[in-house]
C-alpha cells in the first residue's frame, strides 16, 4: 500500500507541480521577491483546464475530489467552477471476469443468485459500473464496486493528505482553513460513495418520502442482492430527461416535468432534510406517462432543521426581493462573512436580480443569484457547511434543468407557490406580526421606565453629583504612541535649553554630549513619525478598493461536477 502511495505521489506531483510554480509566481514574480504579477480570467480559464485534464487523468479518486471542489466557491475562483461543472465522470467498465469476481465474493454463485445475467454493462464510471439482470422474474439493475478502487482510492488519500502541507505554502491563509476541512470532507464522502448498504438506506428513506407522490418514480433496492460492494435495485426504464426531441414526441408536458423536479427537491431540502444531491440528467429520467425518475443516490446529504429555515427565508427574501433580509439569512446559515461589506454585498443582489429580471418581476433566476453569491464568498472567504455547498450547487444543477425543458420556467414563482402550499409563507408573516408586537411591547414599557430615570438623572446634575466614567479602547497603541512623542518632545525642548546653557556657560566636552543627546532625542522622534506602528488613518473596504483588488490579484489555484452518462443508469 505504502509502496502504490509513493509511487502515486510522485504521480500526483507531475501533474501539479507546473500550476503550483506558476500559481507562486503569480504572487511573487520572482518567487521570493518582487510583485505580484496580474493573471487575467482567460489565463484562469486555461489553468481551469489544464487541471481537469490532470484530474481525469489520475482517474476515480482524482474525479471525485473535482466533483467536491466544484461545489466550494470559498476554495476556488468562478472560472474554476464553471470549467469543472464540464467534468465528466464516464469511463470504460471492467472486464466482466473481474466483476464477477466481486459479485461472488459478495452474493455467491451468479448463475445460483440470479435468473439471468448479461455480461455488458450498461453504464461505467469511476467507482462502479451497472448491469441488467433478472431476479424471481423481475429485471433489476445491479450496480457493482469497480474491482480493485478501495487499495487506489486509499493510496490517493494518503497522496491528498501528504500533498496538503505543500498546498498549505502555496495559497493564502484566509484558505487554508476550508482546504484543511475540505480534506477531510472529501475522505468521508468517497468512503461513504463507496459503500453502497449506505446508498440503499438513503434511497429507501427518499422513496418512503416520495410514496405518496404518483409523479415520483424512485426504484426499490432489493434487500436479499445487495451488500457494501453490490447493489441491487430495481430496473425502471425512461427517457433521459434532456432528450427534448424524444419528451415531445412522447406527448410530455415539458413546464409540467419542471415543476414537478423543482418541487421534488424543494419538498427534499426544506420538508424531508435528506435530498439526492447529483441531479445531472444522467441520473433524471422521464417514464412514458410523465413520471419523474431518480438514479443514484450515491451523492446524496441531510440538511438540519436550522439550515431548512434559513433556506425558506432565503426563498421568500428573494421573492420579495428585500436585500436585507437576503443577507441575514446568508449570514446565518454561515455561508456569507458577517465582516462582509454589506453596502457591497446588497450591490451585488440588487445587480444579480436586475440581470435575472425579465419584464415580469418574477421573471429572475436563483442560479444567478447563487452564482453571484459564489463568486463572492471567494473574494470573502469563508467555510462553507459541507451539505450546503451541495445544496447550492444542487439549485444551480437543476434550475439548469428546467431551463432546458421550459426556457421561461419560473424557478422563483415555483418556490413561492410552493412556500405559500406549505404554509411556510403565512409562518413567516405570523412570525413577523409577532417579532413586531413584542417591538412594540418593549417600546411601551420603556415609555414608562424613561421619564422617572430621565427626571433622576436631571436632579443629580441639577446637584452637581452627576459623574460620566468611560472605558476608552486603544486596540491601535494610539495612546502609548502619543505619549511617547509628548514625553520625546519635553525631552527634547529640555535638553536644547541645557546645551544652550553649556554652551554659554561650561566647557566644550559638556556642550558635545548636551548636542548628542539633542540629536539621539530629535532622531528618536523623527523615527516615532516614520515607524509602521505611527498613527496613520486606515481606510475602510470600499467598492473602489474591491475593484483594485480584483485588477490587482494574482490567479489561483482552482476545479464541478454533473457527470453525464449516456445510459439513465449511473455506475457511482
Amino acid at each position: 500500500m505504502n509502496l502504490r502511495a509513493y509511487w502515486r505521489f510522485l504521480v500526483v506531483a507531475r501533474h501539479f507541480l507546473p500550476l503550483l510554480v506558476a500559481y507562486a509566481r503569480d504572487r511573487k514574480r520572482f518567487f521570493v521577491i518582487g510583485s505580484s504579477r496580474r493573471v487575467t480570467p482567460e489565463q484562469r480559464r486555461k489553468r481551469a483546464q489544464q487541471l481537469l485534464d490532470s484530474l481525469l487523468t489520475l482517474g476515480p479518486t482524482f474525479i471525485k475530489l473535482g466533483q467536491i471542489l466544484s461545489t466550494r466557491p470559498d476554495v476556488l475562483p468562478p472560472e474554476y467552477i464553471e470549467e469543472f461543472s464540464k467534468l465528466q465522470d464516464r469511463v470504460p467498465p471492467a472486464d466482466w471476469d473481474e466483476a464477477r469476481v466481486v459479485i461472488e465474493d459478495e452474493l455467491g454463485s451468479v448463475d445460483d443468485r440470479f435468473d439471468e445475467f448479461e455480461r455488458e454493462a450498461i453504464s461505467g464510471a469511476s467507482l462502479g459500473q451497472v448491469y441488467l439482470a433478472e431476479v424471481d422474474g423481475e429485471k433489476v439493475a445491479v450496480k457493482i464496486r469497480r474491482p480493485g478502487i478501495e487499495t487506489l482510492v486509499e493510496a490517493d488519500l494518503r497522496v491528498v493528505r501528504w500533498s496538503l502541507p505543500l498546498l498549505m505554502y502555496f495559497i493564502d491563509d484566509s484558505r487554508s482553513f476550508s482546504l484543511e476541512t475540505l480534506a477531510d470532507e472529501f475522505s468521508k464522502t468517497i468512503r461513504e460513495e463507496m459503500d453502497y448498504q449506505r446508498e440503499g438506506r438513503m434511497l429507501t428513506e427518499i422513496r418512503e418520502n416520495f410514496r405518496d407522490n404518483d409523479r415520483i418514480c424512485i426504484p426499490e433496492v432489493k434487500e436479499s442482492h445487495s451488500t457494501r460492494r453490490v447493489l441491487t435495485m430495481e430496473y425502471v426504464p425512461g427517457t433521459k430527461i434532456n432528450d427534448i426531441d424524444s419528451l415531445d414526441a412522447g406527448g410530455i408536458n415539458r413546464t409540467e416535468l419542471a415543476e414537478t423536479l423543482q418541487r421534488a427537491y424543494l419538498q427534499m431540502i426544506i420538508d424531508d432534510g435528506v435530498f439526492h444531491a447529483d441531479p445531472h440528467p444522467g441520473n433524471l429520467a422521464v417514464q412514458d406517462n410523465g413520471t419523474l425518475v431518480f438514479y443514484d443516490f450515491g451523492m446524496s446529504g441531510r440538511v438540519d432543521p436550522f439550515v431548512q429555515d434559513k433556506i425558506i427565508d432565503f426563498y421568500a427574501a428573494v421573492a420579495d426581493q428585500d436585500i436585507d433580509a437576503i443577507l441575514d439569512a446568508l449570514i446565518e446559515m454561515g455561508t456569507l462573512s458577517p465582516e462582509a461589506d454589506r453596502q457591497v454585498m446588497g450591490d451585488v443582489m440588487e445587480l444579480a436580480i436586475a440581470d435575472a429580471r425579465g419584464e415580469d418581476i418574477e421573471q429572475y433566476r436563483v442560479q444567478q443569484i447563487i452564482q453571484q453569491v459564489e463568486d463572492t464568498i471567494y473574494e470573502f472567504p469563508l467555510r462553507l457547511p459541507a451539505n450546503l455547498a451541495l445544496v447550492l450547487r444542487v439549485a444551480t444543477v437543476v434550475e439548469g434543468v428546467c431551463v432546458t425543458l421550459d426556457e421561461d420556467f419560473d424557478f422563483i414563482g415555483v418556490a413561492t407557490d410552493y412556500l405559500r402550499e406549505e404554509g411556510y409563507l403565512a409562518e413567516g408573516v405570523r412570525n413577523f406580526v409577532e417579532d413586531r408586537a413584542t417591538e412594540v411591547s418593549d417600546a411601551a414599557r420603556s415609555a414608562v421606565r424613561i421619564p422617572p430615570k430621565l427626571e433622576s438623572a436631571l436632579d443629580r446634575v441639577e446637584r452637581e453629583d452627576f459623574r460620566v466614567q468611560a472605558d476608552i479602547e486603544d486596540s491601535d497603541g494610539l495612546l502609548a504612541t502619543m505619549t511617547k512623542r509628548l514625553i520625546l518632545g519635553m525631552l527634547l525642548a529640555s535638553t536644547l535649553f541645557s546645551t544652550a546653557f553649556l554652551y554659554t556657560q561650561a566647557s566644550l566636552p559638556a556642550t558635545g554630549v548636551g548636542i548628542a543627546g539633542t540629536v539621539g532625542l530629535s532622531l528618536a522622534l523623527w523615527w516615532s513619525f516614520r515607524s509602521k506602528k505611527a498613527v496613520r488613518a486606515k481606510p475602510q473596504f470600499t467598492r473602489q478598493s474591491m475593484r483594485e483588488q480584483d485588477r490587482e490579484s494574482p490567479g489561483g489555484l482552482n476545479t464541478s461536477f454533473g457527470e453525464d452518462t449516456d445510459d439513465a443508469y449511473s455506475g457511482d
